[in-house]
């Protein structure tokens, strides 16, 4: 099979002209059912919070951004009750610099973007892959020529320049070729928290 990633941002026709005979399905948080449901944002509930034990989310997206340190303000627990899809994100112009992932709620390190990528992102999104989506991913293995839409197409793990694509991670988990999650410890990097 064939799997490529294309941005949603294109227009209909031009995708068509670009994939001719491809199958091409949106993954995003606008897409329908049953697809939508790879979204990051989606609240399948019940995800693992990496480096907390016994803490769920309702989304990866929630974990991502519950877990975020900024300058100063610390971990947002709230994130992980969202099940809206809307209201999850924290930006740097609304809370400032981002400091790094705290390793857990409660947790006294504070990792790297790269690393927080491999330890926090990719696990949670591998988990749902696997507990939530598994009937899903199937379905698309049954493809013969398939192109994944997202509104990135970054699928390098060490390229901090672009936010990851969750669709390039589906077709690296259907492709067996899934990042590595270790990751250099955040040795060196203090952790402040706010009182």
């Amino acid at each position: 099979m064939s799997i490529r990633i294309a941005s949603r941002r294109r227009a209909k026709a031009l995708l068509t002209a670009a994939f001719p005979g491809a199958e091409i399905i949106d993954v995003t948080s606008k897409a329908p059912e049953p697809w939508v449901r790879f979204s990051p944002f989606y609240p399948h509930g019940g995800i693992p919070v990496p480096f907390s034990d016994g803490v769920t989310s309702q989304s990866v997206e929630g974990i991502w951004q519950a877990l975020k340190v900024f300058q100063d303000f610390d971990v947002d627990p709230a994130k992980l009750g969202v099940t809206t899809m809307k209201g999850l994100k924290r930006t740097v112009r609304r809370y400032g610099p981002v400091r790094g992932h705290r390793t857990g709620l409660d947790g006294d390190r504070l990792l790297p973007y790269e690393t927080a990528r491999r330890r926090i992102y990719l696990p949670a999104y591998r988990w749902i892959l696997e507990h939530r989506l598994a009937d899903l991913v199937e379905q698309l293995r049954t493809k013969d020529d398939l192109v994944l839409l997202d509104y990135t197409t970054n699928g390098d793990v060490t390229d901090p320049t672009t936010p990851l694509s969750h669709a390039a991670l589906i077709q690296l988990h259907i492709e067996g070729r899934w990042p590595t999650e270790d990751g250099p410890e955040a040795s060196g990097i203090p952790s402040r928290r706010t009182p």
